[in-house]
């Protein structure tokens, strides 16, 4: 899509305030919290930051006890967070996520590189009808 850099940006690692996708997958019972990235990865600090800062959040809300308190149904349950991108990430962003990796597996939190169509956009609501999520 051209002029894409022009247009409002709902989610991704360009918000990291955002919760792009959030959902209980019950065939594994674990809660998936998932980020998006359509970008290419080209190393650029900016884009770095941008992963981290989101990274960051996405730990806080699980392991701060916000998770918690607003479903508490899904309390103990796995989490894993999924970096959902269009393109494979560059060796700079691979290092970074392999040390982020590290560091959340000691909270017990898993971390999964997972590559999209370019069209995979997040959905507007969980998609669990136990989890308490609304549009």
């Amino acid at each position: 899509m051209s002029g894409g850099d022009s247009l409002q940006v709902a989610s991704g690692l360009e918000r990291p305030g955002v919760l792009d996708a959030f959902a209980h997958d019950a065939r594994t019972d674990r809660v998936v919290l998932a980020m998006f990235e359509r970008r290419p990865w080209n190393g650029r600090a900016e884009q770095g930051l941008q992963l981290q800062e989101k990274l960051n959040a996405y730990a806080s809300f699980v392991l701060d006890g916000e998770m918690r308190e607003q479903f508490p149904q899904l309390a103990g349950k796995r989490v894993c967070i999924q970096l959902r991108t269009v393109h494979e990430p560059d060796e700079r962003t691979l290092a970074f996520l392999e040390t982020a990796r590290q560091q959340l597996d000691f909270q017990e939190i898993a971390l999964e590189i997972i590559q999209i169509g370019a069209d995979e956009e997040p959905p507007n609501v969980c998609g669990s009808p136990d989890c308490g999520c609304r549009n």
